[in-house]
């Protein structure tokens, strides 16, 4: 399914819902799962979850930008509005009927629209559905899509597009591709790294700054000992905490109206040194109009993640 058809329910939520409970709720389900022999469900729900009337945290948006070494503004960062809104996208993936477990999904891009500014003051309804069920080389992967409205209007101001993958889950009647799926185009062509325009120091601590500013306690992110848990050898850094950063890294401030995309390649262990080279397009008349982006390991050259943001 590519989307909310015509018909399909919207589940109204009462509230945001506490990324803290969905974990838990993810953990019992994988519990479940190991007992009971793996889910039943091969096809993704046919509905999506919205929450109406959110208003921003100041305090957590004030800590966001902080981490990220910007000073505070009234207007929301767009990597906070994806941070904000997670909570909605994370309880579609936790319900009865999502086929893939959420512990241990592996983060692959993220494709953003941003339309206009959005202030921490005002109201906005978030909603989010999963689409595009689809093979993998390494197991399944699945679309999030998260849309954000002025509070009792049509007028989308931001609509992001996330894309996981359960690795080693292989669902009856989904076709593995003959590609490696989102991003394989980038990840299989040679990388001679360019001269870094910055260097980030990521200490091994990096994780857990951004989970308490974000909310997002996946284990994977928090410590050694939980990351191992999960099949990783240790804790990584969150793929929108390196999203974030490189976006307050781009060397112009951002226009009303922007796209912003970003594949992940592999993971950032901690702790890390991320080199990053960011390379600006302008006009004739000087005005910025789109920048190019990678970073890489440090040490041994492997390519992290690469990406873009432009003017719309």
């Amino acid at each position: 399914m590519s989307g909310p058809a015509a018909g399909d329910p919207v589940h109204i939520l009462t509230g945001m819902p506490s990324l803290a409970k969905l974990y838990m709720n993810a953990a019992a389900t994988a519990a479940k799962s190991r007992v009971l022999g793996g889910t039943s469900h091969t096809t993704l729900p046919p509905c999506c979850n919205e929450v109406r009337g959110v208003v921003a945290d100041l305090a957590k948006m004030t800590e966001y930008q902080h981490l990220l070494g910007k000073p505070a503004r009234d207007v929301m960062p767009s990597g906070f509005i994806h941070a904000m809104a997670f909570p909605v996208a994370m309880s579609v993936m936790v319900s009865e009927d999502f086929p893939l477990p959420l512990l241990g999904m592996i983060h692959l891009q993220n494709r953003v629209r941003h339309f206009a500014p959005i202030l921490y003051t005002q109201p906005v309804a978030i909603r989010s559905w999963a689409r595009k069920l689809s093979g993998h080389r390494t197991g399944t992967q699945v679309e999030l899509v998260v849309e954000v409205r002025a509070e009792g209007s049509t007028e989308l101001l931001w609509r992001g597009v996330s894309t996981y993958l359960a690795k080693g889950v292989f669902l009856p009647g989904v076709d593995k591709p003959a590609a490696s799926g989102s991003g394989s185009d980038a990840a299989h062509r040679p990388f001679n790294p360019p001269d870094p325009t910055a260097l980030w120091r990521l200490g091994v601590d990096a994780g857990r700054a951004y989970a308490a500013v974000s909310g997002d306690f996946n284990p994977i992110h928090l410590s050694v000992v939980s990351a191992k848990v999960l099949g990783m050898r240790r804790s990584l850094a969150h793929g929108m905490y390196l999203a974030g950063r490189v976006l307050s890294d781009v060397g112009s401030p951002e226009p009303d109206a922007f796209s912003w995309e970003i594949t992940f390649e592999a993971p950032v262990f901690l702790p890390a040194s991320v080199a990053v080279h960011i390379a600006d397009t302008r006009n004739d008349d000087g005005v910025w109009q789109r920048s190019e982006y990678v970073g890489w390991n440090a040490h041994s050259g492997r390519r992290h993640f690469c990406g873009s943001v432009a003017a719309l």
